[in-house]
């Protein structure tokens, strides 16, 4: 399996999740499946059957999570460089004079909501490797966008 990169808070983000998912929704799950099986026939139980697909859906989520965690790369503090590195915090202006901040992770913890972009991603693989001041040209189905990187972290 591929190494996944994550920052510790992100790995403990599924650490959380994975605990979670084993420790209260399993049992959530069988107490639907033991009040569904109390209620008699399971051939045309939906209650039942829906339990099952949940408890399989679980089962996949926590094997997910399990092979991830198994195979996680801690992204770790960079000393300062001068270049972008995975893990950094890069400020950047627009070509609208609009600033962005994002910090450049693994694809599996990116999250532009909570502006985090992986380094795969087309913005992510331009940054890789420049420096405060450098400017980059991103292309995307729709247009061109410019960046100027005015900050990293």
């Amino acid at each position: 399996m591929m190494v996944k990169y994550f920052t510790f808070k992100g790995l403990e983000k599924l650490k959380k999740e994975l605990n979670y998912l084993r420790n209260v929704k399993r049992k959530e799950i069988a107490e639907r499946i033991k009040q569904a099986v109390s209620l008699g026939d399971l051939k045309e139980n939906a209650a039942y059957h829906e339990a099952k697909e949940s408890q399989g859906f679980l089962e996949g989520r926590i094997l997910e999570l399990e092979k991830t965690i198994q195979n996680v790369k801690i992204i770790e503090e960079q000393k300062q460089t001068g270049k972008v590195r995975i893990g950094s915090t890069v400020l950047l202006i627009n070509a609208s004079n609009e600033k962005q901040k994002f910090q450049i992770v693994g694809p599996e913890e990116a999250n532009p909501l909570e502006e985090k972009i992986s380094f795969e991603s087309p913005l992510g693989q331009a940054l890789l490797n420049k420096s405060e001041g450098d400017k980059i040209k991103v292309k995307t189905l729709e247009r061109e966008n410019q960046y100027k990187i005015l900050k990293i972290e």
